[in-house]
């Protein structure tokens, strides 16, 4: 009997619409918590989900059933409706676009720790600065910045 095997670890960062503060710290828990309640109906446990107002960061482990972009179209989507329905914010809407960086095995614990010290890094940098370090480390080179940080 043939078995398909996969162990993927994905590093997802997404921000609101034109970096608008949306995401408020007395809700951000529950948002995050639902969150990986998605990320776990498509089969991809979350390891760690934290952010600041205008972005999150999700390191999980992709279900080898799903796509990625359907993984995050799903996130995005049913995360977005539930912080309209929670009446948080009615206006409350994310960018199109994503970054998602492959994770080794391991690294897990250095991108543990800093998804969960996002407060603080964002003392020091902007969201578009810390997506620009990610592109140059990972050699992305095909990317539209503009597009990115307008949209």
């Amino acid at each position: 009997m043939g078995q398909s095997l996969s162990k993927i670890y994905v590093h997802l960062i997404f921000g609101t619409k034109k970096r608008y503060p949306f995401i408020q710290e007395d809700w951000s828990k529950e948002l995050y918590a639902y969150i990986g309640g998605t990320l776990n109906q498509y089969q991809s446990p979350p390891i760690i989900i934290n952010g600041v107002s205008e972005h999150v960061h999700i390191l999980f482990c992709l279900s080898k059933n799903y796509a990625l972009a359907k993984v995050i179209e799903e996130i995005k989507k049913q995360s977005s409706k539930w912080v309209k329905e929670k009446s948080f914010n009615r206006k409350f809407t994310w960018q199109i676009g994503y970054a998602a960086f492959s994770v080794s095995s391991s690294k897990i614990e250095v991108v543990k720790r800093y998804i969960a010290n996002q407060q603080e890094h964002h003392r020091k940098k902007t969201f578009r600065e810390e997506v620009m370090e990610f592109m140059k480390e990972y050699d992305v080179i095909d990317f539209d910045e503009n597009f990115f940080f307008d949209e």
